[in-house]
């Protein structure tokens, strides 16, 4: 059963996904940074320096767990020493939210770097549920799930992206992530519009945006592939889909995700003023 009791909740204001080289510039001069994010996988040792900075960053900041590991579209069964080391840091850290990705990692005995999609068919939404539920039970709160970033569609699937996802919401009482990146990626990927994507997510469901960069390529025929990278600024077309997903959502807390080449401080500091600004122009 989850738990009953109140958790800390994330602030409608901008958050960064957390990384060890920025800890004195966050503690010195946080300016409009309201929380931060860290991978769950990056925290589920015994002691050391990463985790005295993470308790000294949680005195002052929510934090949110965000998980890459769990395989939660995959076929097989999860990992239940994963789980359970997940479910000792929850359990100290107490965050304010916790996520992890509608996609799947791993096969039979492998892992793969990348977070990989699934056709959208019952037997999918069947399996895909019953791996939430058992993560929500194990944690003892609710999750969110994340929207994936898509370079092909299935031709098994039966159902849209967001029906999929609706479906899981009502069926496990789970939350969604609501990546803005990942749908402009999959929209220019996939040639769909993200303004109608956005039209039909539910949006009552979502509790944090995610915003982050992507990389440009081009595939076999010529046409515009995008690659989600986290790996550079956010662009402007995906800011205006957030002001356009706001406009409809109301103030959600949104993260700027930095994963790769990360940059110093002030670069991020900038990408954060400017989510603080986007969440302005809607509750001024």
């Amino acid at each position: 059963m989850l738990d009953a009791t109140t958790h800390p909740a994330l602030p409608a204001r901008p958050g960064v996904g957390y990384k060890a080289q920025h800890y004195s510039d966050i503690m010195e001069d946080s300016g409009p940074l309201g929380w931060l994010e860290i991978h769950a996988e990056n925290y589920m040792g015994d002691g050391g320096r990463p985790l005295a900075q993470l308790r000294h960053l949680a005195e002052r900041f929510p934090i949110s767990v965000h998980g890459v590991g769990l395989s939660i579209g995959g076929e097989g069964n999860l990992d239940t020493d994963h789980l359970g080391r997940l479910k000792h840091l929850v359990s100290w850290l107490n965050p304010a939210s916790f996520s992890e990705h509608l996609a799947w990692s791993t096969h039979d005995s492998h892992f793969f770097n990348d977070l990989l999609p699934l056709p959208y068919t019952a037997k999918t939404l069947s399996r895909v549920a019953t791996h939430i539920n058992q993560v929500q039970d194990t944690v003892g709160r609710r999750m969110l799930l994340e929207n994936p970033s898509s370079y092909l569609a299935f031709a098994e699937s039966t159902m849209s992206e967001t029906d999929f996802l609706r479906e899981l919401t009502q069926r496990t009482g789970c939350g969604l992530l609501l990546d803005v990146n990942n749908v402009f990626v999959s929209a220019t990927n996939l040639k769909t519009s993200p303004q109608a994507y956005i039209d039909d997510f539910p949006l009552e469901a979502v509790g944090e945006i995610h915003l982050g960069g992507h990389d440009e390529d081009e595939d076999e025929t010529g046409a515009p592939l995008l690659i989600d990278s986290h790996g550079k600024a956010v662009v402007d077309p995906v800011w205006a889909l957030l002001d356009y997903t706001l406009a409809k959502s109301g103030p959600k807390p949104l993260l700027i995700e930095w994963d790769t080449d990360v940059p110093e401080w002030p670069v991020l500091a900038d990408e954060i003023s400017r989510a603080d600004r986007a969440l302005a122009l809607i509750t001024s």
